[in-house]
């Protein structure tokens, strides 16, 4: 079939026919003729015409042939970049394969830097001419002859360096150059990341650490192996993966760590200076439009040796990948919940199937998904029971609500005030956790109960008092605290229910006026480098008091950090989630991570009106097999993951009734046979989301079932109408 291709292609004038896969929502890739003398293959970025305009694509493989010879368009142009790898481009097929994407969507996210694709302009640099000075009508001054004299026995420079160096001003070099003793050079530009030292002296690893270490360097080089590391808080995890990281750099091969928060990565290039002598590149939504044009540059090269990333990191175009670490691997920050909607946890690991290399995965509270994983075979472990250097985790202890009521308007227990004062009067710091941003999650009318809510989304306005505005969480609207409530008029008559961070720092501040406290919430700070002040502050002792959600609970080393309390421990149990015990379990036990992380002893306090509930006993009795245990029980019984498999619709319009009906339609057509059960439609737990209604549902089926197949199948038999949108979330997260 290729051959046959190319002869009819250079029958209509072309040297052979390819396609190309657009970064486009389209069906796949498209079929373009390539002019004699342009010699391309398959991973070359090019320029060709769509439409009325030019678009960039990648070289996907051989042409399908559907399109005449008449009608085939030639590729305008090969782009000065180097090639998307074989392993990236299999990578792009299989994600598009498993969430029933686009291929040309997936491949945007691997484009995500676009202006990387051209070449970055050449440096202008300075070096000796070659012609002798005495052909030259060149008067010889001390300055110039200073210039000559370094250039003489030293590389090219920068116009402005070789003044700078030689101690002249610009018009000296500028004489030279026109004279003719020197000659314009241009130099490609140096790599902007630093090569890690791997003689670099890192920390001293303890014995448990050391073994550890040695296991993963063992698994390096090996071909795919997925190795989870599983150590308790403050064990020293980050180290043991780095002494894998330094075996692939050995191999001059390229290392990728995600992180499923930016907050993370701060005190993560930190730790990696520490043990390489240099940073490395970080990859997040926080970069600016050119480093991320520098840094997917330079990946695609192979300059970068080693990055720390986000979930997006995946789909850099990595030439020579030898590891991924995917660290706090259980965090459901790993799961993107729009556009093309993956798990980065599990893309990881089929992205170093497809590269036959290795992964680790890092937690000190694994997934059942991982822990499943495990029992089967698939993966192997590496265990760390104890904390590095001689700390020793954190007492817990739970306070039971009913019994130790706050007063009025307040919501820190007695117990934990006793705490706070008795933490913050013996110098060291403390942390109160509440997984809830803003002043208040409620605000009603004292009158009539009218309550404030989203006109876009199934969801109540949360009052921010520190910027004097009510906001959604989740579409973003916004609007000033109205004075008069517009059910019943009555004026100033709203009062704020309940608790969020702002109003937690409120009552810690009148009880503890000395304190210097910091509020930490993904909406308080402005971006890396607030977080790295941040950071700073709290290891310099600047602040006593750290108040803030899920952002800080989880990587984090404050060595004076000697408490936690956390405000309302239940908060994570309601909803009706699957994982919703689970999840609880795991942010509790990485909160509490945080205390006594050094020789100092830590504790915790757990405020919860649910004393009795298995998570709290379980972290209590630092049982966590035990509760691991009966959730993989429940699961099993129930057929739910990691013993069976979801996919969910999620049905969606500006119009109701439309939904509706498409909904049933659904309902309808649904696939049927055994180990398959589908349930619902019923409205999304937010029925309305940014102004759409939505209506759910959710195809269960026993594992070894190709879910992907039966939701194809099933699409094709419903006709959607154009104002109805349906978003297909195979192995969902979340059921909101």
């Amino acid at each position: 079939m290729a051959m046959e291709n190319t002869i009819s292609a250079k029958a209509a004038g072309f040297a052979q026919r390819l396609a190309v896969l657009l970064p486009l929502p389209l069906a796949g890739a498209y079929d373009y003729g390539v002019p004699e003398g342009l010699e391309l293959k398959a991973g070359d970025f090019v320029r060709v015409p769509l439409g009325s305009r030019e678009a960039i694509g990648v070289v996907w493989g051989e042409a399908s042939g559907e399109v005449a010879l008449g009608k085939l368009k030639a590729v305008a142009a090969r782009l000065d970049a180097p090639a998307l790898p074989e392993a990236e481009r299999r990578f792009i097929d299989w994600v598009a394969h498993y969430t029933l994407s686009p291929p040309g969507v997936v491949l945007r996210m691997a484009m995500s830097a676009a202006r990387a694709l051209e070449p970055p302009p050449p440096l202008l640099a300075y070096g000796r001419s070659a012609l002798p000075l005495a052909e030259l009508a060149l008067r010889l001054t001390p300055a110039r002859a200073r210039v000559l004299a370094l250039l003489e026995d030293g590389p090219p420079r920068g116009p402005l360096e070789l003044a700078r160096e030689a101690g002249v001003t610009p018009g000296v070099i500028k004489g030279l150059l026109a004279a003719g003793a020197l000659e314009a050079l241009h130099l490609p530009p140096p790599s902007p990341f630093a090569e890690p030292d791997l003689a670099h002296p890192g920390v001293a690893l303890s014995t448990a650490q050391a073994a550890a270490a040695e296991v993963l360097r063992a698994r390096m080089g090996k071909g795919f192996n997925v190795t989870l590391l599983d150590g308790v808080t403050g064990s020293g995890k980050t180290e043991v993966y780095f002494e894998a990281i330094a075996e692939v750099l050995r191999a001059g091969r390229q290392a990728l760590v995600l992180v499923p928060e930016i907050a993370l990565t701060q005190q993560g290039l930190a730790r990696f200076e520490r043990r390489f002598g240099v940073v490395p590149a970080a990859w997040h939504s926080g970069l600016s439009s050119s480093a991320r044009r520098t840094t997917w540059r330079a990946v695609a090269e192979g300059r970068v040796k080693v990055l720390v990333g986000a979930r997006s990191a995946l789909f850099l175009p990595f030439p020579d990948l030898g590891l991924i670490v995917v660290d706090e691997e259980h965090d459901a920050s790993f799961k993107q919940e729009d556009g093309v909607i993956y798990h980065a946890r599990d893309m990881a690991v089929v992205r170093a199937r497809l590269g036959d290399h290795a992964v680790v995965l890092a937690s000190a509270t694994p997934s059942l998904e991982t822990l499943e994983n495990v029992r089967q075979g698939r993966y192997q472990v590496q265990r760390l029971p104890e904390r590095h250097g001689g700390a020793s985790l954190p007492a817990i202890t739970v306070i039971d609500m009913r019994k130790e009521t706050p007063g009025r308007q307040s919501w820190l227990s007695q117990p934990l005030r006793e705490a706070l004062a008795e933490t913050l009067g013996a110098g060291e710091q403390a942390m109160l956790f509440l997984n809830r941003r803003g002043y208040a999650p409620l605000t009603l009318c004292r009158h009539c109960g009218h309550r404030l809510k989203c006109p876009q989304c199934s969801a109540w306005l949360v009052e921010h008092r520190l910027i004097g505005r009510l906001q959604c969480h989740h579409c973003g609207y916004s609007v000033a605290a109205p004075r008069d409530c517009p059910a019943c008029g009555a004026s100033a008559s709203f009062v704020a229910c309940g608790p969020g961070i702002e109003r937690l720092a409120e009552e810690a501040q009148q009880l503890f006026p000395d304190a210097r406290v910091a509020l930490v919430a993904s909406d308080t700070l402005g971006g890396p480098e607030a977080i790295a002040e941040l950071v700073r502050q709290v290891e310099e002792h600047e602040i006593d008091l750290l108040i803030g959600t899920q952002i800080i609970a989880k990587g984090h080393h404050f060595p004076m950090l000697t408490l936690v309390g956390v405000v309302d421990a239940d908060l994570g149990l309601d909803g009706g989630e699957l994982r919703a015990a689970e999840r609880t379990y795991q942010l509790l036990s990485q909160v509490a991570g945080r205390a006594g992380r050094e020789l100092r002893p830590g504790r915790v306090l757990l405020q919860t009106y649910r004393p009795d509930h298995s998570v709290m006993q379980a972290l209590a009795a630092g049982e966590r097999e035990g509760f691991l245990a009966v959730e993989a029980k429940m699961r099993r019984e129930a057929r739910m993951p990691p013993f069976a498999r979801l996919a969910a619709l999620i049905l969606a319009s500006h119009d109701e009734a439309a939904v509706e009906r498409a909904a049933r339609s659904f309902a309808r057509t649904a696939p049927r046979g055994a180990g398959i059960e589908v349930l619902g439609p019923a409205p999304a737990a937010l029925a309305l989301l940014r102004g759409r209604f939505r209506r759910r549902l959710l195809l269960k089926a026993e594992r070894g079932i190709n879910v992907q197949e039966l939701l194809t199948a099933w699409l094709a038999r419903v006709e959607l109408p154009t104002s109805v949108r349906v978003t297909i979330d195979v192995d969902p997260m979340s059921f909101l």
